[in-house]
Order: structure tokens, then sequence, then C-alpha cells
């Protein structure tokens, strides 16, 4: 009788041994499952050291793995803010997220970056990423312009504050191609108003093309275009004035051919004006900085 009491109290151990056991195991799988700090994909990334992560980070790059590649300079920062190895990782995380065309994400981590490291040999090239990150974004002249805007101003804080960098050539080409936006979307505007016969609001349009966007590729049609609306409005002296600095500054321009035509069969010709805007305006042509 003993003997089966003495298998049966073995027994009972074994089973508890073994329910203790899983649930041992199903405690830790459900705390596993539930803590939301826990990651175990990237277990093996936190114990990496700072320039393991980094050049892995180059290795990905390299090997176009361009998503892996910022995990891995994102961890860099992440563990190790502050430091040499985060200030490099800053720097590549920009450029990964601006070549994965993820522009905002790009600008907000290459401002973070220069925010702390304002003045590096690195700064220039993360201005000029958030200048690109922006340029980009611009978008047909229809839409809206918000992205022109900030690309010049994000690209002349290449030229102005690192004048000596690589970047600087082209800065200054991205700069002139969102002028060029910004203009075209005024002269967009101009012609709309200009169709529906308010000259007035045309011509206010045309005017910030040629007052403030001299230098860009809208400048003989906006002289053209006042020409029109002021003919239209019968303030012919103006017309005229419009004409003659086209004329003066685009002799072989087709749109100073029409000026020309739509004045002579009005029996008038282009007359420059000293005291008009235009004549003024005219004068400052080719001297703004692009």
């Amino acid at each position: 009788m003993s003997e089966v009491k003495s298998s049966m109290v073995r027994q009972t151990a074994r089973v508890a041994a073994v329910c203790l056991s899983i649930f041992g195991s199903a405690v830790l799988l459900t705390a596993c499952g539930t803590d939301k700090d826990i990651d175990i994909t990237k277990l093996g990334m936190e114990t990496d050291p700072p320039e393991t992560l980094y050049n892995q980070g180059l290795a990905n790059i390299k090997a176009g793995n361009l998503a892996e590649a910022g995990r891995k300079f994102d961890a860099v920062d992440k563990q190790n803010p502050f430091s040499d190895w985060s200030q490099k990782a800053l720097v590549m995380s920009t450029f990964v997220k601006y070549r994965q065309n993820q522009y905002a994400e790009a600008i907000s981590t290459g401002n973070r970056y220069l925010t702390l490291y304002p003045s590096t040999k690195d700064s220039a090239y993360v201005q000029y990423l958030i200048g690109l990150s922006n340029w980009r974004q611009i978008a047909s002249v229809t839409q809206d312009q918000k992205f022109s805007t900030r690309t010049i101003e994000a690209m002349n804080k290449v030229v102005k504050d690192y004048p000596t960098s690589e970047y600087v050539a082209d800065a200054q080409v991205k700069m002139r191609f969102a002028r060029d936006q910004l203009a075209g979307k005024e002269m967009q505007v101009g012609r709309y108003y200009l169709e529906r016969k308010e000259y007035l609001a045309a011509i206010q349009r045309f005017r910030v093309v040629v007052e403030q966007y001299s230098n860009t590729n809208q400048i003989e049609e906006a002289l053209a275009r006042l020409v029109e609306a002021y003919y239209a409005m019968g303030v012919v002296q103006e017309a005229q004035t419009a004409a003659a600095v086209l004329g003066h500054n685009y002799p072989d321009s087709k749109w100073y051919k029409d000026s020309f035509d739509l004045l002579k069969s009005g029996g008038v010709s282009p007359s420059e004006t000293q005291e008009s805007w235009i004549s003024k305006a005219g004068k400052k042509l080719f001297t703004k900085d692009s």
C-alpha cells in the first residue's frame, strides 16, 4: 500500500513540474506578445556597437537596401545620442530618407542635424539635401507653389552660409528654377484675369513678375501682357512704355513683335516714359541676383 502511495506521489510531482514548466513558458510567451517595448527583431541590433551599426548602414546603401540602411543609422542615433557616431549617422539618415523620397522626414532629420551641428564639414551638404527635398516637391504652376518658396529659402542658405561649398552652383540653379515657377504662377493668374477683362487685377500680377522676377523666363511675356492690358484699358502711354522696355531688352523676341504690331494697329509705336514704374523697373533688368 505504501509503495502505491509513493508511486502516486512521484507521478503527482512530475505532473506538477510539467505543469509549472508549461505555465512558466506560457507566461513568458504572453509577456513577449503583449509588452509593446519588446521587439525581438531588434534584440540583436541593440547589442551592436555604434561603429558596427554605422558600417552596416553603409554596406546596405552599397547593396541598394536603403530601408535597412536607414534603420541602422537611426539605431545609432537613438542608442548613442550626441555622440560622434550619432552626428555621422544623422547625415546619412538625411541622405537615405531623401533617396527614398521621404522628403518631409529628410527635412526634419536635416534640420535636427543643423540645430545640433550648424558648423561642421557636413553642414553644407545637409542644408543642400534639405533644399533638394523641397525642390523635388515643387508642383506645376497650376498648383500651390509653397515648395518653390521653401526651395529658395533653403538653397539661399547654402549660398549665403556656405559660399565656398561645392553645392553653391547647383543651389543657384535650383533657385532659378523655383523663381521661374513662382513667376509662372503669377503669369497664370494674370492671364486668367486678362482673359476676363479684369485688367487692373491682371496688371498687378504682371507687375509682380517685372519687379520681383525680372531674371526669370517669364519676363518677356509679362512685359508683353502689360502692353496688352494697358492698351485695352486705353492707357496708351504705359502700353508704349512697356513695349519700349521690352524692345530695348529683347529686340528679337516674338513677344516684342506682337506688342509692336498691336501698337502699330492703333497708329502708335513703342515710346518710353521715364516717369513710368515700367521704365524704372526696366533699368533694373539683369541687375538682380537670380
